[in-house]
């Protein structure tokens, strides 16, 4: 299967810059499957979707501004983006422009915190670095870092009010384990009155946690879509999860995913242990035409970029025709496409 078959034609105008005014006034698009039919309609109509038949699991991951920027010695601006703690004070990290910094080149970012350059690690220009500071990185972090917005979406124009109102909106609800540098996306459209309301109607809910790194994102390059590798990614199930999801599948539950995140979470651990179970492991599985879904259902998910790995998830999901259907369907009725963008329910 080539790449080249998941592309599609997107109008530049449809990548949403901005959320939608509320959360849950964005748009969904619902595709049942066994139908083969779409409607249209927006994300708080989920609590007519789901009953006391679901187990809804979402992941709890918190977004890390992970987007530094500081100086050289010499006054040149350098960008640094964390990626994972490795150990104690290394991370790894993107630097731009990378061909500015040599290894114990120091970077300034505040007075709080530096960055000293330890080496090249092998992986698309990514670096290992030592981070400079006393205390609790974490606090620095907030007071000096950005929230790492994906590149499609622009902020020509960066102030404080703006800063803040991504730090919240770029952030689902219910975030509490921080190691992300980007955002479960499908779970943005989530308030704390729509989560009340299903468990009103007898939706269970569980966490996992997956931190969401650059892998998620990366563009696949190879030509043949099983020659990608996917980047690794650490995930969570806690014991009281297992025990939730486990109960749920064998009393005939829907188990709905939010997320693609989930849905790897979810199928990585199913197919390491033949079950769901506690575990503290990494992911890297690649779910494209024709997965078998051992776990999940039903998905909650935003729109993908073309010739991305969600997308080919989604199509594993509900069928390549019918994605590209959906697809088709939902730009020529303007819906609004990836992280801050509109999303679609796989039932």
């Amino acid at each position: 299967m080539l790449v080249s078959e998941f592309d599609y034609e997107l109008p530049e105008e449809l990548i949403a810059q901005m959320p939608a005014d509320k959360r849950e006034n964005s748009r969904m698009l619902v595709l049942n499957r066994e139908n083969q039919t779409i409607e249209h309609k927006h994300f708080y109509d989920i609590v007519d979707l789901l009953d006391e038949n679901t187990l809804l699991v979402l992941n709890n991951t918190k977004v890390l501004p992970a987007r530094l920027y500081g100086t050289k010695e010499t006054g040149a601006k350098i960008e640094v983006f964390l990626l994972e703690c490795k150990s104690g004070k290394e991370w790894s990290c993107l630097i731009k422009p990378s061909k500015r910094v040599k290894p114990d080149t120091i970077i300034k970012i505040s007075d709080e915190l530096q960055v000293r350059a330890i080496k090249r690690l092998e992986e698309d220009g990514e670096w290992l670095v030592e981070m400079i500071y006393e205390g609790d990185l974490f606090e620095i972090l907030h007071k000096v870092g950005n929230i790492p917005l994906p590149p499609y979406i622009e902020r020509k124009i960066q102030n404080e009010e703006l800063k803040n109102f991504d730090m919240e909106r770029y952030q689902t609800v219910y975030a509490k384990d921080e190691g992300s540098v980007a955002a479960p996306t499908a779970g943005l459209h989530f308030t704390k009155e729509i989560l009340e309301k299903l468990k009103a109607k007898g939706v269970e809910i569980a966490y996992v946690t997956l931190n969401v790194g650059l892998g998620t994102f990366r563009p696949v390059k190879c030509e043949n879509i099983t020659d990608h590798k996917m980047h690794s990614e650490t995930f969570e199930i806690t014991q009281e999860t297992a025990d939730i999801i486990n109960r749920a599948k064998a009393s005939g539950k829907k188990i709905t995913a939010v997320g693609t995140t989930t849905v790897r979470t979810l199928e990585t651990a199913f197919q390491k242990y033949g079950k769901i179970q506690a575990c503290h492991d990494h992911s890297e599985l690649f779910i494209y035409p024709p997965y078998e879904f051992k776990v999940i259902d039903r998905l909650l998910t935003n729109f993908h970029l073309p010739k991305s790995t969600l997308l080919m998830l989604v199509s594993a999901l509900a069928g390549k025709d019918f994605i590209f259907k959906a697809y088709k369907e939902a730009v020529q009725n303007r819906y609004r496409f990836f992280s801050y963008g509109d999303c679609m329910f796989i039932e």
